[in-house]
């Protein structure tokens, strides 16, 4: 999309400075527009520290964003839900769409694991179509889809065989606790939404073997 008029955004990078041309990074706004909200009710102090702290003097919305050669801003997802691999900004949901467009892939769902040289690493839950075994074949197939999809910097470091992904009754991947199986942590906080509690700790036994 193209911004509507009164409304300036702008990509930074991870120390804030403004990317100019084809890029991609947090977008921000510049300058405020009529519509654009000035508090959150009761709590003032939540409201600038959400939305200013990060890169003073910009408004930050929250979003990963990458800008093309014609200029167009292209949303790619949370910044939750973005990765720092080696300087270079990436978004799980654009791995996970690389992923699923392998014919043998039903859902994929990608969180971030530290690592000790590149930052973040990316560990990639799959799930398989019935009937589909898992190998190492497979397994180099996605490494390989990834990389020409996306380029090598988004090479999946870790692929997990995942029958079942954790998921409230709604549908709704639990991703906090897919980035405590990655990183094999056992406090999952509260899991009383899931839908079925088993899939944990089917996930957590068929872990891929890692420093942690």
């Amino acid at each position: 999309t193209f911004p509507f008029f009164g409304v300036v955004p702008a990509i930074l990078n991870e120390s804030g400075e403004e990317l100019e041309g084809p890029s991609e990074g947090y977008l921000v706004f510049k300058q405020p527009w009529p519509g654009v909200m000035r508090t959150v009710y009761g709590n003032h102090e939540r409201f600038e520290t959400t939305y200013f702290k990060k890169f003073p003097g910009y408004y930050v919305t929250g979003d990963g964003c990458r800008r093309d050669k014609d200029g167009y801003y292209w949303i790619t997802g949370r910044i939750d839900d973005m990765l720092n691999v080696s300087g270079h900004l990436l978004s799980t949901a654009e791995v996970e769409s690389a992923l699923v467009e392998h014919k043998a892939v039903a859902e994929a769902a990608v969180v971030s694991r530290p690592h000790s040289v590149k930052g973040e690493s990316l560990y990639c839950f799959i799930t398989l179509n019935d009937g589909v075994p898992y190998n190492q074949t497979l397994e180099a197939e996605l490494r390989k889809q990834v990389r020409e999809k996306i380029g090598a910097i988004a090479t999946p470091d870790y692929i997990q065989n995942a029958p079942g992904l954790p998921k409230t009754r709604s549908g709704k991947i639990m991703r906090r606790v897919l980035r405590k199986i990655a990183c094999n942590e056992k406090d999952l906080g509260d899991i009383s939404t899931l839908a079925d509690s088993s899939v944990v700790d089917e996930l957590f036994r068929n872990r891929c073997c890692t420093t942690a």
